[in-house]
């Protein structure tokens, strides 16, 4: 059996997106406090003759049907060969569990956990600066995906810092079954723009994470569920769970998370909701430390 490399490719959560304003060349100035969550796709790389990528899981078959050189995770593995003068002499694996263009990160925390594991895999050292030199060029979300832990997100995706351990907290994840692309929900953005907004304080606990987030927003929200007025429908479920202490649409939807003290509770919603909306994707799970879970097949 040749090397295998193994990086989990976690959902990412805006817990408050503020939009800031536009800059001279179009892009937005975010503010932003990400976590990621334990539900993720994966990504394994190996040696081989030559680059392929395979794709499978639940949500394989929009990424199935598109050129797979467009693919967020073909474009870092060449990206990353060229920088380092090498060829991308790797057999890819994606596994799709999470939706597509559901504004978790999903594409970008697939290119960022395919840097992972192919610095393991081509021995480059923890510190090498090659990685993180090729993430801002496939996205503004690949970098905040590659540091990999709780961090505050401003800038178009360029200032990315570590921000204070949240709690234990339990997370419900609903996708009403909608892709949402994000310059569609920007150019549907209307009104003045936001201030920043981050936390003051580490929250203490769940409870106190909910309230800190209840002052702040996602100006996303409004123009998304303008574009998919099911988003409203999503959130009203959700804020009626026993236990859920808090509701929002993440990034530029339409997954919405829901917060909650304990794990079984979120897992009771999510079970309930897949009984009466069997059309909609829901999953529970925890907001997780590292993001970066790295392995050895």
């Amino acid at each position: 059996m040749s090397r295998a490399i193994r990086a989990a490719a976690p959902a990412k959560l805006n817990l408050y997106l503020h939009v800031l304003g536009r800059r001279p060349d179009g892009y937005h100035e975010l503010d932003s406090l990400v976590a990621f969550a334990d539900l993720a796709d994966s990504v394994e790389v190996r040696p081989a003759d030559r680059f392929c990528l395979t794709i499978d899981g639940p949500f394989a078959a929009p990424l199935l049907a598109e050129d797979p050189e467009r693919n967020l995770v073909t474009r870092a593995v060449r990206m990353l060969a060229a920088e380092l003068g090498r060829a991308p002499d790797v057999a890819v694996r994606l596994t799709k569990r999470l939706p597509v263009a559901g504004g978790i990160g999903g594409g970008s925390s697939d290119a960022a956990a395919a840097l992972r594991a192919l610095a393991r895999l081509w021995d480059l050292a923890p510190d090498d600066p090659r990685p993180a030199r090729v993430a801002p060029r496939l996205g503004a979300d690949v970098p905040v995906c590659l540091f990999g832990r709780t961090a505050d997100f401003g800038g178009v995706g360029d200032r990315v810092e570590a921000a204070p351990a949240l709690p234990p907290v339990a997370v419900l994840l609903v996708n009403p079954g909608v892709a949402q692309p994000t310059r569609d929900v920007f150019a549907a953005r209307t009104g003045p723009f936001g201030a920043a907004g981050r936390l003051e304080r580490a929250p203490v606990d769940a409870a106190d994470l909910a309230r800190l987030l209840a002052a702040r927003r996602n100006d996303l929200a409004d123009p998304a569920a303008r574009l998919a007025p099911v988003i409203g429908d999503v959130t009203a479920r959700m804020t009626g769970a026993r236990g859920c202490m808090f509701t929002r649409m993440s990034g530029s939807g339409a997954t919405c998370f829901g917060l909650f003290a304990d794990r079984a509770a979120a897992e009771a919603a999510a079970a309930a909701i897949r009984v009466e909306r069997p059309g909609w994707w829901a999953a529970a799970g925890l907001l997780t430390d590292s993001a970066a879970g790295v392995d050895a097949a």
